[in-house]
């Protein structure tokens, strides 16, 4: 009797078929899997938003995005340089209560316990580019120099200390208040155009412990342009090679380190993705999903925002009084 069974040939060509519709099938999963990942990136930008709104209606003021003086400040304003940054201060109304009793906002950051300023969240962290066991800058702890924001050749000294990153930054504004070493560039206390800035700081003492206070407040009031026209926090650039990289992506805790958790947009500043580096050297706004970047307005409300948005545009807004709304 004659014996059934599968020639070498035919096997081959079952094999090649189940190969092609594999291959087929493959981009079409990891579009379903992209698209899931920038639904909850895009979830955690509106609790974020939620959040400080929350923050605001309790302080009457959103939170500063650091603490820091000016140039050539004087007392009593010469306070504040590495003390906590805004994502410390949102911790109650994100849930993580506990969590925000182990910091102290007029304490700096660097005297602080390692156990706390390395333990990341996972709201803080775009699932497109980190896990939750990822999200951490290395432990170090020196003295280097990085070169300034604004491009201008400076270099600034700054105490360099791992901790927990993450992948989203408050709206520090524009780069119309300038950016060439001086006195009046946006990342000095109360020069940002935007939402969450650098603030000032003076010594509250009201009470047994003197603390630091912050005294550049933007209020509801201040978006003239209208908290629907206004950024509030987005994704952050970083390029792959940089991710964890002091200081493209730092620890979001340390307020001496304001690219790590605030960023700005507009002309000179596009939104770019995971593979462009920044044309002037100032760090803003970017995205590794394909085609946009995601953020969260001053009302609340999330959007995703095309990558290839003109940067004039971009700028109207970041910039939360211009006039120009968007």
């Amino acid at each position: 009797m004659k014996r059934k069974a599968f020639t070498l040939v035919e096997l081959l060509v079952v094999i090649a078929i189940i190969g092609i519709l594999v291959a087929m099938l493959l981009p079409g999963v990891q579009m379903v899997r992209e698209a899931a990942r920038r639904t909850s990136c895009m979830n955690k930008l509106r609790q974020i938003g939620l959040a400080t709104l929350s923050f605001e209606g309790v302080h009457e003021a959103y939170p500063p995005a650091r603490l820091f003086p000016k140039l050539n400040a004087i007392a009593p304003y010469d306070r504040g340089t590495n003390q906590p940054s805004w994502l410390v201060r949102i911790l109650p109304f994100v849930e993580q209560q506990p969590f925000y009793e182990q910091w102290d906002l007029s304490k700096p950051y660097d005297e602080h316990d390692n156990e706390v300023i390395s333990r990341a969240l996972e709201l803080y962290f775009c699932p497109s580019r980190r896990t939750l066991d990822t999200a951490k800058a290395p432990d170090v702890n020196q003295s280097v120099a990085v070169s300034a924001p604004c491009g201008c050749g400076g270099i600034f000294q700054i105490t360099v200390i791992g901790g927990a990153t993450g992948d989203y930054a408050g709206n520090h504004g524009d780069l119309s208040p300038g950016s060439v070493g001086a006195d009046t560039d946006y990342y000095f206390g109360g020069n940002g155009t935007g939402v969450i800035i650098s603030s000032q700081a003076i010594t509250q003492s009201n009470s047994l412990t003197p603390r630091l206070d912050w005294i550049d407040r933007i209020t509801h009031g201040a978006i003239s342009d209208g908290t629907s026209n206004t950024v509030l926090a987005g994704e952050l650039h970083v390029t792959a090679e940089n991710l964890n990289v002091i200081p493209f992506n730092g620890p979001i805790f340390n307020g001496e380190d304001l690219a790590a958790f605030s960023r700005i947009g507009g002309p000179g500043v596009p939104i770019l993705g995971p593979k462009e580096e920044s044309p002037t050297g100032v760090l803003g706004f970017g995205s590794w999903h394909p085609q946009v970047c995601n953020f969260v307005y001053a009302d609340g409300s999330t959007h995703s925002v095309q990558t290839t948005i003109d940067t004039v545009t971009l700028g109207k807004l970041c910039n939360r009084a211009d006039n120009q709304p968007f």
